[in-house]
């Protein structure tokens, strides 16, 4: 397995180097940046890459920005990202659409060497490596994101059947129910999507608007 390295704290950089060494893993670049970075996938184009997330000059997210850079131009290349924190909007961004050969570390897990090796031949074969915390962190992010969660079922489908035109009339009929209960999902679809009377008949239209933006 062939691996470059990003990190730009040289303890960690040299540990993590004599780490994989000891597990018969072929280094074949170290580096301390995200240029750096890009410039050794280019040149070397290992099995997989252990970046950090921090590195210079702003020591902020340009380690992640190479690794979604990594995941564009070069498929082939298996990314591992370690993080002391979970960075939800570029992991999220970086786990998305192809979750194969992808993984997302807290740093805490390299001192259980077993599981940190077994997540890195994983990600550099196609496979996911993910830490239950960055899962459970999206997850809140998406439900948090996603303005219709708090709709039951049914509410959702009253709302779906207000998007394609259909009067309260019309949604018992495709639904099967009174009309008396369409109007009460509506009232709870206004109340649980926080549209309040003074919205007037723009509630309707608001509520529409929101099932369409998802």
């Amino acid at each position: 397995m062939r691996v470059v390295i990003a990190e730009d704290s040289v303890l960690l950089r040299e540990g993590i180097v004599r780490l994989l060494e000891e597990q018969d893993c072929a280094v074949v670049a170290a580096v301390g940046d995200g240029d750096a970075l890009l410039k050794a996938v280019e040149a070397h184009r290992p099995d997989v890459c252990v970046v950090d997330v921090r590195m210079p000059p702003t020591f902020t997210d340009e380690g992640l920005r190479a690794a979604l850079v990594i995941r564009d131009q070069y498929a082939e290349v298996g990314v591992l990202v370690l993080s002391q924190y979970v960075e939800e909007r570029y992991a999220s961004e970086l786990i998305g659409g192809n979750p194969g050969g992808v993984g997302y570390l807290l740093k805490d897990r390299v001192a259980d060497v077993d599981q940190f090796i077994e997540g890195l031949r994983r990600v550099a074969g196609g496979g996911a490596a993910l830490d239950p915390e960055v899962i459970s962190q999206l997850l809140v992010r998406s439900r948090k994101e996603d303005p219709l969660a708090v709709l039951s079922p049914r509410e959702q489908d009253v709302l779906r059947a207000m998007a394609e035109g259909k009067s309260n009339a019309g949604i018992a009929q495709a639904l099967v129910v009174g009309e008396g209960a369409v109007e009460k999902h509506i009232s709870n679809i206004f109340l649980k999507l926080r549209l309040s009377p003074t919205d007037g008949e723009h509630r309707r239209v608001l509520a529409v608007l929101k099932y369409l933006d998802t």
